[in-house]
């Protein structure tokens, strides 16, 4: 680094002590990992140069070393700092306008709506729960009528009024990432046998959130086929966590989650109209952007955001109104608009002790069988005897490659299903009792809760012999290898490109 850079940046980094890259690197070594895993700091008026280890890029925005494939900012050379603006302490000419840092006046709605409307980009840089604008309100009870909106003061009171005793207990059951052999046997010999039925005769049933990479596409088509809600997981599944929540924009959350749609569709055959929710990859809920992207693609819920363990536990609630929580989350930018209509099948962290955890995968790494099947019957009594909120078991599907965990999650399959008020359902058909709360004397009689023999075109039916595709990739730079009952397309399908066509 030469003279040019200590001179023009000294007081920068005698103030920060700031980390940066070179800023007069030329822009054919920008992207070179020799370039990128560089960086500077200056103390003392001295510069000083590091290199992460082999194998690790530097980024600029979280100031530490990471695997390539999660560093997406060499071209960066520092973090941009955004002023805060002005909004009412200048004065507009439109009195529905309000201030961006250097004095513009813009439309109040513009602020916090996931996209720069302000030239110094202050109209989005300082938001989160505390700063909007154009916050959501406190729920109204009042205002909030079911079918179309649930909302309570504390977030855990049941819908309809009705009483613990009167209601069934829900159990979803979900699984995020791919569907392939790896995972295959775990869901058809040992989760959903014909043997494991709910109180009123049908099959118990989950909701698998899928990302694309090793998925095996005919899989997918046949959960369908059986009656389990298929919803979107990503196409990347890419790195870092808070890329998704501090980084992607509106457009990536389309490409991201739409375009997933769009493959399960084209090679499981998944009918359009099924897809009703996502999940966030990481769990790194993408603040006002993702959500503005579900209400215009017509997402029904998200099921992301993490609630603080609490006693008793909360219920899914639309997001008319301000979540009825803290965001607790790790890496999780909750909204902070109103998404009317748009229900958030909110996460309750696992009691374990005098700690929590989010999931099961994230509980300590040490459990023995005895000790997940005591943290699964302990928070299922939690919700059980104290408000019924639907209890959710969500899992990474290779974490029930651990044959002692598989052994204690069938036992407390086996002891729970005795109960004649437990069913395991979808978040579709959550979604239905909430908006019509039906007591256990009616909830066989329950039409979304009934078993549907699905009629399905020829096409849509999962094939005994599917083709395993080896396709090319520009993108990954490497053959891929997909597997469908549909024909293989030219190239491996990737975001923007989802179809494979080139």
């Amino acid at each position: 680094m030469g003279d040019n850079f200590y001179r023009s940046n000294r007081n920068h980094y005698v103030i920060a002590q700031y980390q940066l890259r070179d800023p007069d690197r030329t822009e054919e070594a920008t992207w070179r990992s020799d370039e990128c895993a560089k960086y500077y700091l200056c103390l003392d008026s001295e510069v000083f140069e590091f290199h992460c280890s082999q194998g690790l890029l530097f980024d600029v925005n979280r100031q530490l070393c990471d695997l390539a494939q999660n560093v997406h900012n060499c071209d960066v050379t520092t973090e941009t700092l955004v002023p805060r603006p002005l909004l009412e302490k200048a004065s507009c000419a439109n009195e529905t306008h309000l201030a961006c840092a250097n004095g513009n006046c813009v439309p109040a709605e513009y602020f916090c709506d996931g996209s720069n409307d302000c030239t110094d980009s202050s109209d989005e840089g300082w938001c989160d729960g505390q700063f909007d604008p154009n916050s959501a309100e406190p729920c109204d009870p009042g205002m909030c009528q079911l079918p179309d909106c649930f909302c309570s003061k504390t977030g855990n009171d049941i819908p309809g009024n009705l009483i613990t005793s009167q209601i069934p207990q829900m159990i979803t059951l979900t699984f995020d990432g791919p569907v392939n052999h790896e995972n295959w046997d775990v869901f058809t010999k040992h989760l959903f046998t014909p043997e494991r039925k709910n109180p009123n005769g049908c099959n118990i049933k989950a909701t698998f959130f899928i990302s694309h990479q090793y998925t095996n596409y005919r899989h997918v088509q046949k959960l369908w086929n059986d009656g389990h809600e298929i919803a979107v997981n990503s196409i990347t599944h890419r790195g870092p966590a808070e890329w998704w929540s501090k980084n992607a924009t509106v457009e990536d959350w389309f490409d991201e989650m739409v375009g997933q749609a769009n493959i399960i569709n084209r090679f499981a055959k998944v009918r359009m109209e099924d897809f009703r929710g996502l999940r966030v990859p990481y769990l790194s809920v993408g603040w006002n952007r993702q959500f503005l992207m579900m209400q215009e693609f017509g997402f029904v819920y998200d099921a992301s955001i993490v609630a603080p363990a609490i006693d008793p536990p909360y219920w899914p609630y639309t997001l008319d109104y301000k979540i009825p929580h803290m965001c607790t989350g790790t890496n999780q930018y909750c909204p902070t608009r109103s998404y009317a209509g748009s229900w958030e099948m909110v996460i309750n962290p696992l009691i374990n002790g005098d700690t929590s955890c989010t999931t099961l995968q994230y509980c300590p790494n040490k459990l023995v069988d005895k000790d997940v099947y005591d943290i699964l019957v302990n928070n299922f009594k939690r919700h059980y005897l104290k408000n019924r909120a639907p209890f959710g078991i969500h899992l990474d599907s290779n974490w029930l490659r651990n044959t002692e965990y598989l052994n204690a999650f069938k036992k407390f399959l086996t002891e729970v299903m005795k109960l004649p008020d437990v069913y395991f359902v979808t978040y579709k058909q959550v979604i239905e009792w909430i908006k019509q709360p039906t007591d256990l004397l009616q909830i066989k009689r329950f039409k979304p809760w009934h078993c549907k023999n699905n009629t399905f075109d020829d096409i849509e039916y999962a094939c005994h012999k599917p083709k395993t595709c080896k396709l090319t990739s520009k993108v990954l730079q490497h053959d891929k290898y997909m597997i469908t009952c549909h024909g293989c397309p030219q190239s491996y399908p990737w975001i923007r490109n989802e179809f494979g066509l080139d």
